[in-house]
């Protein structure tokens, strides 16, 4: 009799939208395949895995698999944890005494990296174990593919709350208000509040991105010189906003290893337009509230998240290993993407961020090319408003 052959599903990084639909999809995936014996998933990410934790998956009740397409956050769990040396030597034994044949890695830079070093820990063993990354960022800085299961969503969430609060302003014209987006490095997010202004013209006045030196000197000339035009402001400004030197404009709250805990950067903005505008100014913040949103969940980013999953779980039982699903983009209009391959060395913690073409020259806004390129991601038109004022 042969031996059973099992499979994992590791979580890592943030919680996204449609995490949980890439999940769907190795899982339904999975079941095709009459070798397969149990479909694992490591509670709580890799950490789990370490402590041998494991879900038994394969004979989750077939509505409760269809939840995990409306479900936020991680139904299995997810970490961010360090790991060393020594802890791959470790996940190796625990995949063999496992019986477990094929792993799939679902996260973002960080999580490739793990998903690389894995792969070339059991190569350097001479251990037969199958090993794919499926791509997940609300960043969207993963390199090589042209976009990430995750990023929709997030996408869309940001667009229409900055399209909603630039009614509000519009409505109550007495304030600057900053929005404050997502990202570290990368400004994709922060960008894509652009998008609010399709279709009616609602959208933001200014736009900043951690792509380019923020000087607080000229963001209050921009400001400025809008007020004697305007009286209601709208800004959307990068989490991840950093001066000519490289710095954070506001002290972080918190760093490990790899992540940074930013300060308040919109409130940061906001007083400083109180301060040397004399003008009032608040911030928002959306936070979390903007990585999982169910009602914000972009068809696109759902139909293409269950697709990265359902070809990972395919490509490691056809005997592929050490690399990662990613997305070609072949047409805008229509929007046509063509999934493949990539080696995982060319993914692992290479981060991506927004070409030069895609941000304005004043380093304010972003081109009409970024807003073509993001339009399809976010699944369809934002609802249209009307202002008889």
């Amino acid at each position: 009799m042969a031996a059973e052959q099992n499979l994992l599903i590791v979580h890592g990084g943030g919680p996204t939208a449609v995490i949980n639909a890439s999940l769907y999809g190795a899982i339904t995936e999975a079941k095709k395949y009459p070798e397969i014996t149990h479909i694992y998933a490591a509670r709580n990410g890799t950490g789990g895995l370490l402590k041998e934790d494991l879900i038994t998956l394969e004979n989750i009740p077939k509505e409760d698999l269809e939840l995990l397409l409306q479900t936020p956050g991680s139904a299995i769990g997810t970490s961010r944890d360090a790991l060393y040396p020594d802890e791959y030597d470790r996940m190796v034994e625990i995949l063999v005494k496992k019986n477990i044949k094929y792993v799939l890695f679902n996260g973002g830079n960080g999580t490739m990296d793990t998903c690389g070093k894995l792969y070339k820990t059991c190569r350097e063993k001479n251990i037969d174990i199958k090993i794919i990354g499926i791509p997940k960022t609300i960043d969207n800085d993963i390199s090589i593919t042209d976009h990430s299961p995750g990023y929709g969503s997030a996408a869309r969430y940001i667009a229409q709350s900055v399209k909603e609060i630039c009614a509000d302003v519009k409505g109550l014209p007495i304030h600057v208000v900053v929005v404050e987006a997502s990202g570290r490095n990368a400004g994709w997010i922060t960008a894509a509040g652009s998008l609010a202004e399709d279709e009616d013209g609602l959208g933001p006045d200014l736009i900043y991105l951690p792509e380019r030196p923020f000087d607080e000197d000229r963001f209050i000339e921009d400001v400025r010189k809008l007020l004697e035009k305007k009286k209601g402001i709208v800004v959307v400004a990068s989490e991840g906003l950093k001066n000519a030197k490289g710095e954070p404009i506001v002290e972080p709250v918190f760093r490990t290893e790899r992540a940074v805990y930013f300060g308040d950067v919109s409130s940061h903005l906001a007083s400083l337009v109180i301060k040397r505008l004399g003008y009032k100014a608040r911030g928002e913040k959306p936070g979390l509230l903007g990585r999982t949103s169910i009602p914000m969940q972009s068809e696109v980013d759902l139909k293409e998240a269950i697709l990265a999953g359902e070809l990972a779980c395919r490509a490691a039982l056809q005997g592929e290993s050490g690399m990662m699903v990613a997305f070609e983009r072949i047409s805008t209009t229509p929007y046509e993407i063509k999934p493949f391959l990539v080696e995982i060395d060319k993914v692992m913690l290479h981060e991506r961020t927004m070409p030069d073409d895609f941000i304005n020259e004043e380093g304010n806004g972003v081109t009409e090319k970024f807003k073509e390129w993001c339009r399809p991601l976010i699944g369809g038109k934002l609802p249209k408003m009307v202002s008889f004022n």
